[in-house]
């Protein structure tokens, strides 16, 4: 055996010794975070915290998607690994131990940038909860109060002539002013930024997506306008370590409806209105109706423009990644699956009540 060989042979074994590492840590943050009570609450408030403002800021000073970018570079070093073995540039052994490194590197990421903090205590957790807000009464009110919210906000609306980054900053703004009521929020936030190839999203029928690998926020930038707002407020409430989707939803409604932006108060009202009139039509399809009668031409015109854009995706790729998602929740402490997305309706009641309906 050669010198050459010696080195190769020594090379490999260093990339499978290191993966091995990083694996059972990842694999130890986990099980940490499941069995051990308060810890994914510690590391969110304090390891995760120092993690945003290092990894996220340095993949913020980028303009452009880094997550994006590493995936197609992901995709193009996969195929140039199969070609070199195909071509017997490359032993096999040497493939799987350069393999087994990057997916155990990605899974240390993803535990140590996401994982965890599936088990830290809930948004709700730190909420004055309000006893009873859950009736159809409520829901009525709610879906009229946003409907009314709505109307009226379209009015001040502009065009988006000021572009994304408008957008990005404003989000940004957004969530520094929900921190303002809620502190546990406060701290970096890096620019949001839109997905360049963003068809790909679309197929998928997902609006914006978590980077767990460059803590970036990304969004579907082809979407109908007023879904960018609530979707940057959601993505970027990730970043705070809140991961369960019903909450995420919930504190980029927040997020939305402070804001001093026209476009996010928008954004926020018809969310919102959507999520509550899903609620309303599945106990009283007839008052979802009325409900929907009562927004302005101009507003449900954008709801319909919405419905034309995502039907054109509907099909077998945009049900198997609802699948995927699914699965991803429910292994993630989300038992409801998707259907957590749509748990915001009650979050949303609660704050109705306390702080629109009766107003102190």
């Amino acid at each position: 055996m050669n010198k050459g060989e010696d080195e190769i042979r020594g090379g490999t074994g260093k990339k499978f010794l290191a993966g091995g590492v990083l694996f059972l840590s990842a694999v130890m943050l986990l099980f940490a975070a499941r069995r051990f009570y308060g810890f994914a609450e510690w590391y969110a408030v304090t390891v995760y915290l120092v993690l945003v403002g290092s990894i996220g800021r340095f993949f913020g000073l980028f303009p452009i998607s880094m997550a994006e970018i590493g995936l197609y570079g992901t995709v193009a070093g996969f195929f140039v690994q199969i070609y070199r073995i195909a071509r017997k540039k490359r032993k096999l052994l040497q493939t799987a131990s350069t393999v087994f490194l990057f997916l155990s590197a990605l899974l240390f990421l993803y535990a140590a940038c996401c994982g965890v903090n599936y088990y830290r205590n809930p948004f709700s957790s730190y909420l004055e909860r309000v006893g009873g807000a859950s009736t159809r009464e409520r829901l009525l009110e709610l879906c009229a109060w946003l409907g009314e919210g709505a109307n009226e906000t379209w009015l001040e609306l502009e065009k988006m002539e000021d572009g994304f980054e408008h957008l990005q900053q404003k989000g940004v703004t957004a969530m520094e002013g929900l921190a303002e009521e809620y502190p546990f929020l406060s701290g970096y936030y890096p620019l949001p930024k839109p997905v360049f190839f963003s068809g790909i999203l679309s197929i998928q029928q997902c609006s914006g997506v978590y980077s767990p690998f460059t803590i970036e926020a990304n969004y579907n930038r082809d979407m109908v306008s007023y879904n960018i707002p609530h979707t940057i407020c959601h993505e970027l409430s990730h970043l705070r370590g809140f991961m369960r989707e019903d909450e995420a939803n919930f504190i980029g409604y927040l997020a939305c409806l402070g804001s001093d932006d026209a476009d996010y108060r928008y954004s926020g009202y018809l969310m919102g209105w959507i999520y509550a009139g899903n609620a309303l039509y599945r106990v009283d399809p007839e008052a979802y109706w009325q409900a929907y009668e009562n927004l302005s031409d101009a507003v449900r015109q954008d709801l319909q423009e919405n419905n034309r854009f995502w039907d054109q995706y509907e099909g077998r790729a945009a049900e198997t990644a609802e699948a995927v998602n699914d699965v991803y929740l429910r292994v993630n402490g989300q038992p409801e699956g998707v259907e957590t997305y749509g748990r915001v309706v009650d979050l949303m009641l609660e704050d109705f009540v306390k702080n629109h309906q009766n107003p102190s």
